[in-house]
């Protein structure tokens, strides 16, 4: 296929595909689905060789949040019966954090709910982050709270952050269709709040809430402008007692396709398969690890996810290999690119070599634009399975 071998060459450039050629791996049929995933696989291939970078999440604090996300279910008004509890303590935080990380993860992603942190807030996770870091030297952190203001990613990465986490989730002409408390706008300067603080940013979106194929080339090409280092794709857990819980848009064939645009659009950077992937890939994950480069190992913030070892299984099986704790993720010319920027440049544009030739995860209506591809499955609310073990309970973490 002529489209593929383009997107193909493309990647291996790190040259920016045109969004018609972004559209046109979303249009392709399940026919040819395998050769969509051979074709971005060599991609994925070439800057990071059969590797998968496991990350282990722990919710610092669930539920009760303020803002209205409609794909969440710890949003205001959400009925959803998931863990409610108030900030973990350093200790209990650190201890969540090593199930993970003797799992084989070498990335914890610190989430908190809510619109983003107070000072108070920054100096909990502060002490947390230094907690975590004092009995794990190699560990790797990054922190999701929300919204910045003005110097807390720096406290942040002060405090021994290396990342930060702040997905736009989709694309920014139907952003106001899933959320009204906060803008687009907001989540782009959080972003670049993080790359001007040094910190190694990571946003990504939520497929499945009903967008068009428009929509989510929009949003991958923002994010390509945006230049994070990891984008993590989520694909949307339908709760009961969300606005979205009707929302089952997606097929195991479109999940792989959403992934291998992105692929495409970002050769080179860490792409992760986050929430979801257990209710809409099922049994076609492996095929997914072909596109992505990461995964979230095991639970997520309010659902359960795959056990840790069917992971690990997983990885073994599909002739994958997990990263090790003293291997680098990224490609060099991105690592030099942000050693080089350091936290001077406000965002990475503009810093070189992070373009072409001349160019972590919260969990996943109607949002306008062009209409969105029609229900093909049954909706499989047997897979929603709401966390109630690990951080916030008594019993022992998925890992």
């Amino acid at each position: 296929m002529d489209l593929l071998n383009t997107l193909v060459d493309k990647g291996l450039r790190r040259e920016l595909p045109t969004r018609e050629e972004a559209l046109a791996v979303l249009a392709t049929s399940d026919d040819d689905v395998l050769d969509v995933v051979a074709a971005a696989g060599k991609v994925r291939r070439h800057w990071f060789g059969r590797r998968v970078k496991l990350n282990y999440l722990v919710n610092l604090k669930s539920g009760l949040c303020p803002e209205d996300c409609s794909y969440c279910s710890q949003r205001l008004g959400s009925t959803a019966g998931i863990l409610k509890y108030t900030w973990l303590k350093p200790d209990e935080a650190s201890q969540a954090a090593a199930a993970g990380l003797a799992g084989g993860a070498k990335r914890v992603c610190l989430v908190a709910s809510g619109r983003g942190p107070t000072d108070r807030d920054v100096d909990r996770v502060s002490e947390t982050i230094r907690t975590i870091k004092e009995q794990n030297e190699q560990v790797e952190v990054c922190a999701c709270l929300g919204l910045l203001s003005d110097g807390q990613a720096e406290r942040l990465r002060e405090a021994g952050a290396d990342a930060y986490n702040h997905n736009l989730n989709t694309s920014e002409g139907t952003y106001a269709d899933i959320t009204t408390t906060h803008t687009y706008a907001d989540r782009v300067e959080t972003v670049q709040k993080a790359h001007a603080a040094g910190l190694s940013a990571c946003s990504g979106l939520i497929a499945g809430m009903g967008e068009s194929d428009e929509d989510l080339v929009d949003v991958v090409f923002s994010l390509r402008e945006l230049d994070p280092d990891s984008v993590p794709v989520n694909f949307l857990i339908p709760f009961e007692g969300t606005p979205l819980a009707k929302e089952w848009n997606l097929t195991p064939q479109r999940c792989l396709r959403i992934l291998a645009m992105v692929r495409f659009v970002c050769p080179d950077v860490e792409v992760r398969i986050a929430g979801g992937r257990e209710v809409h890939l099922r049994t076609m994950q492996p095929l997914a690890l072909h596109l992505a480069n990461s995964i979230f190992l095991g639970d997520y913030l309010t659902s359960e996810g795959q056990a840790g070892k069917a992971d690990l299984e997983m990885i073994a099986d599909a002739g994958f290999e997990v990263e090790g704790a003293g291997e680098v993720t990224l490609p060099e010319h991105r690592v030099e690119a942000a050693a080089g920027c350091g936290s001077v440049c406000g965002s990475h544009q503009g810093c070189g070599s992070h373009e072409g030739t001349g160019a972590c995860g919260h969990e996943g209506g109607d949002l306008g634009g062009t209409a969105a591809a029609p229900a093909t499955q049954e909706p499989r609310t047997d897979l929603v399975a709401v966390r109630r073990r690990g951080a916030g309970t008594d019993l022992a973490p998925n890992a």
